[in-house]
C-alpha cells in the first residue's frame, strides 16, 4: 500500500507526465464518441452514467488540482512579498564599494561625474 500511496505522491508531483497523461485520455474520449455512437452505447443507460461519473470525477480533479497550483503560487507569492531584496541588494553593494580613509563610501562615480572645473585641482 505504500508503494502506491508514493507512487500517486510522485506521478502528481510531475507537472509534465499529469499533462501527458491528461492530454491522452482526452484523446483516447474524442476517440471514444464515434465508436460509441457507432456500436449504439449512447442508448445504454449504464453507459452514459459511467461517462457521466466520469466528467464529474474529471471535472472535479481538474479543479482541484488548479486550486492546488493557486495555492502555491500564492505562497511563493508572499514568501517574495516577506523577503527584503532592496536591503538584500544594498547589503551586497556596500560589501562591494570599498570605504574611504575618513569612513565615507568612495565616491569617486560622484567625482568623475562632476564638472572638470569643479575637480580640477591645478591653479
Amino acid at each position: 500500500m505504500n508503494s502506491v500511496k508514493s507512487l500517486w505522491a510522485m506521478v502528481q508531483g510531475d507537472p509534465v507526465f499529469m499533462r501527458r497523461v491528461n492530454g491522452w485520455l482526452t484523446v483516447a474520449w474524442l476517440v471514444m464518441i464515434p465508436i460509441s455512437y457507432a456500436n449504439g452505447w449512447l442508448n445504454s443507460v449504464t453507459y452514459v452514467s459511467a461517462l457521466s461519473l466520469w466528467a464529474l470525477v474529471s471535472g472535479h480533479w481538474s479543479a482541484w488540482q488548479a486550486a492546488r497550483v493557486e495555492v502555491r503560487q500564492e505562497e511563493e507569492a508572499q514568501r517574495r512579498d516577506e523577503e527584503d531584496l532592496p536591503a538584500a541588494v544594498a547589503e551586497k553593494v556596500a560589501e562591494v564599494i570599498p570605504e574611504s580613509r575618513d569612513g565615507n563610501a568612495d565616491d569617486g562615480v560622484a567625482a568623475a561625474a562632476a564638472p572638470r572645473s569643479a575637480r580640477c585641482t591645478c591653479q
